[in-house]
């Protein structure tokens, strides 16, 4: 009898750390309030700027500055798309750079927000003639290139999470416009990343 005590001590004592469950420490993952700098990057998805069809993807990055509520700071992305047709292959490439204004909500670990940006974006369209090699062509006739700048605007909703530390995972996106030929060519742009906010 006098060796069951202290075993059956020993099992209660094991129930009653099992239905406790696991215990994590409060610091385990401690956010810590950032400073008035932000820098972030990652993969960018979007439409092209002046290419009618296709999905362009690339890298952008940015840096921010000031504090909650109101916050500005720049950005620049570069992109890519590759579409064909029967007589041309088309690589269409933005260069995306645009000054920022945003409005931000911290809530615990996260923020919401909603950034404006505007400025220009350089397109650069090349155009190569499907079997153009094979037929002998050169020059022009078998590949053409252009370069354009045009005025551009983003309008992108944004939720940052402190993950760990400094750093945070980033998510953004919404629609974007740019004066291509005169008209108005509205798209949209999405873009998921980290950010170190010392």
């Amino acid at each position: 009898m006098t060796r069951l005590v202290p075993i059956l001590a020993t099992l209660l004592a094991a129930r009653a750390a099992v239905a406790e469950g696991p215990t994590a420490a409060s610091d385990s993952f401690a956010v810590r309030p950032g400073g008035p700098l932000s820098v972030d990057g990652g993969l960018v998805l979007g439409f092209p700027t002046a290419l009618p069809t296709g999905l362009s993807k690339g890298i952008g990055g940015g840096v921010t500055f000031g504090a909650c509520p109101l916050r500005w700071g720049a950005r620049a992305a570069w992109v890519t798309a590759t579409e064909s047709t029967q007589a041309w292959e088309v690589t269409h490439s933005d260069l995306r750079l645009r000054v920022t204004g945003s409005a931000q909500h911290d809530s615990g670990r996260g923020s919401f927000g909603i950034r404006l940006g505007a400025g220009g974006t350089l397109i650069h369209e090349s155009r190569l003639r499907a079997q153009g090699m094979r037929a002998g062509l050169s020059g022009d006739e078998l590949e053409t290139s252009t370069f354009a700048m045009v005025p551009a605007a983003d309008l992108e909703a944004v939720v940052s999470v402190h993950v760990l530390g400094p750093w945070l995972l980033v998510m953004s996106g919404g629609p974007s416009v740019a004066l291509v030929d005169g008209e108005h060519k509205m798209s949209w742009t999405a873009e998921l990343g980290v950010a170190w906010q010392p």
